[in-house]
């Protein structure tokens, strides 16, 4: 569990701040993009070549997406298990419910999981909490993961 929290840190410290051409400072726009406040050049972090990988191919394997983008399998990983991206119904493989290891979309826990006592007063928050596939195996979908879009990125 250490390294997983480590690898969030990580996640959540690649923040762009300083333009790359111009040195000043940049403007978070949303869904991982950044704009210079001074020369307008527009930059990516992890989490936005992902997006925009994804909102330009559609659902993809979680390993072509690291391949294609420069993003690990553990940092894709970690936004699949905070919930920024998730495996579509119908694919051929899940995350598991870190609880009872239910397959899960999204997320680090099963909605009945995170309705315990346990996990409520462990988390105090619903924000780890995936979604059950509504299917099974469909082969248009096997292993690949798509966008979330639940914050209106």
């Amino acid at each position: 569990m250490g390294l997983e929290r480590e690898l969030e840190k990580l996640v959540e410290k690649k923040k762009v701040e300083q333009c790359e051409l111009c040195h000043s400072r940049m403007k978070y726009l949303g869904g991982g993009k950044y704009r210079c406040s001074f020369c307008g050049m527009e930059v990516l972090d992890d989490f936005g070549k992902i997006k925009q990988f994804l909102e330009e191919n559609g659902p993809t394997p979680q390993a072509i997406i690291s391949q294609q983008t420069g993003v690990s399998l553990d940092k894709i990983d970690t936004y699949l298990r905070k919930g920024m991206v998730e495996i579509p119904d119908g694919s051929k493989f899940y995350l598991n419910c870190e609880k009872c290891g239910c397959e899960i979309r999204y997320g680090r826990f099963c909605p009945e999981c995170s309705k315990s006592e346990v996990i409520n007063n462990l988390r105090g928050s619903y924000q780890d909490v995936g979604e059950r596939p509504k299917q099974h195996y469909n082969p248009d979908m096997a292993g690949k993961m798509h966008f979330i879009n639940r914050r209106g990125n």
